[in-house]
């Protein structure tokens, strides 16, 4: 039942938060900043009016959610110090005597009442309109740019990443205590997920009666991790694949089993749109999608910068179109000639290499035609992989000996965009470029966004919301403390 939304209950402790919670603290200023109400008026649909036991206030397992991406904790590691910690326990909504939640209702939340809830749009609005409340939004200028976020089941099966799990925990015991070795339960040596999930609930059990052990901060950590693992897998059977995930490619040598996040960022370092996709696709044929939503939610785009990945035909002409200046390198073979958009290939720009719609990579280049007219690259793939290929119909030909994709080099918004990029003006504004890649660092480093959550791509949406909107507020409440 959706709880009615009211202040916490007048308390004789109360007065500890103006004791230990300084008027500068950064959760203290936060309330101060964001009005958490529309949490409630998002997330009510979700809850029965006047049905079954009163649900914990929707807004304060909101705030749960912001400090476990804002201190990059696990379930467990947070409430264990929202216990303690007073500043939490104010910005949460709660007296200083008050119990907090059990883990598992925080997990629960996340996979049940934000289901099918767009809160990466909402959210991602909400702090533009927050920073344009408080004039610290620079609105006419986007940074665009994609980052990676492996998945949590990086194709692993549950039996091995449960095992790395609680290997990863008993190496930590053993450095502070090998004697731990024979108490520990014999380890599952079959490939069968009862069996696996069996040892590691034997293990929990075991080192569960060792607190002074757990009491150490990595064990606690490895501990807590191995935790949430053994739920997950308890509660998705079939975790073993994330069908949302797919391979994309860091480079020609590399990939990664993920999703991206494709950003738009202000030139004050405030994310303004952002689009959450299998880790296959190309970053350029989201930019329109990037400035659309950034003027929606406030800005006035008249100035667009990215990396060469951006710079193909359909963006230059959508930014001709609608007078935006649009700051980036020409990469020759990101041209795509005269093709129809729907038979357009993604373009990776780490690689220099097209990827096919099955999400395989060229394995050679090699240009083709006189330097006096235009030329053309043609990529080459692995022909058993495309004789073998689910979407071969219609784009391998049966017996053929080789399987190329071609492009044109050059087309006259290319040259008029070569001849701006001479220009003193674009050569000062690239420089800009590196702010963006700054933000994918912080996301990654302070905040946890370079593994998943969980599976699938409603689950990373999520984590991508909650991500963004605590970044942002940051952000935002630096620019405002500059001012």
């Amino acid at each position: 039942m959706l709880p009615k939304q009211n202040k916490p209950k007048p308390s004789k402790y109360s007065e500890l938060y103006d004791i230990l919670i300084p008027q500068d603290h950064e959760l203290r200023k936060l309330i101060q900043l964001v009005d958490f109400s529309f949490v409630y008026d998002e997330l009510s649909s979700k809850y029965s009016i006047d049905m079954g036991r009163a649900a914990v206030d929707p807004v304060q397992m909101f705030k749960y959610l912001f400090l476990k991406i804002r201190y990059n904790l696990s379930d467990r590691d947070l409430i264990e110090r929202a216990k303690t910690d007073m500043a939490m326990k104010f910005f949460i909504g709660l007296n200083p005597e008050d119990d907090v939640i059990h883990p598992s209702l925080l997990s629960k939340f996340r996979r049940q009442r934000l289901k099918d809830v767009n809160l990466l749009k909402v959210l991602i609005k909400k702090t533009v309109e927050i920073a344009i409340q408080q004039d610290v939004l620079q609105k006419e200028t986007v940074i665009v740019d994609a980052t990676h976020t492996v998945a949590r089941y990086n194709q692993k099966s549950p039996i091995e990443t449960l095992r790395q799990a609680s290997k990863i925990l008993r190496k930590r015991i053993y450095e502070i205590d090998p004697s731990m070795k024979d108490q520990f339960p014999a380890k599952n040596t079959k490939n069968d997920l009862a069996l696996e999930q069996e040892y590691t609930d034997k293990l929990l059990s075991t080192i569960e009666k060792y607190p002074k052990i757990i009491r150490q901060i990595k064990i606690s950590e490895a501990f807590n991790n191995l935790n949430e693992l053994q739920g997950d897998v308890k509660e998705y059977e079939k975790y073993s694949k994330d069908n949302d995930a797919k391979v994309g490619h860091k480079d020609k040598d590399s990939s990664f089993f993920g999703y991206k996040t494709h950003l738009a960022m202000s030139e004050n370092r405030i994310i303004t749109a952002a689009v959450i996709t299998g880790g296959e696709k190309g970053d350029g044929q989201y930019l329109e999608r990037l400035v659309s939503s950034s003027n929606e939610n406030g800005m006035n785009v008249k100035e667009i910068i990215g990396d060469h990945a951006y710079s193909g035909k359909l963006n230059i002409q959508y930014a001709n179109k609608n007078n935006v200046s649009l700051i980036s390198r020409l990469t020759p073979v990101i041209t795509n000639g005269f093709r129809k958009p729907e038979d357009l290939w993604d373009y990776n720009k780490d690689a220099g290499m097209f990827v096919c719609p099955n999400g395989q990579m060229a394995i050679r280049k090699a240009r083709q035609g006189r330097k006096s007219l235009n030329q053309t690259m043609t990529y080459y793939f692995d022909i058993q992989k495309c004789q073998n290929c689910p979407l071969r119909d219609g784009c391998y030909k049966p017996g053929a000996k080789s399987k190329t994709y071609n492009i044109t080099l050059k087309s006259n918004e290319h040259t008029n965009q070569m001849e701006f990029e001479n220009t003193e003006y674009f050569n000062n504004r690239v420089k800009q470029r590196y702010e963006i890649e700054a933000k994918n660092a912080e996301l990654k480093t302070k905040h946890g966004y370079d593994k998943s959550w969980s599976s699938g791509i409603t689950s990373m949406t999520l984590q991508g919301a909650i991500t963004l909107f605590c970044v942002n507020i940051k952000r935002i409440t630096k620019l405002i403390d500059g001012k």
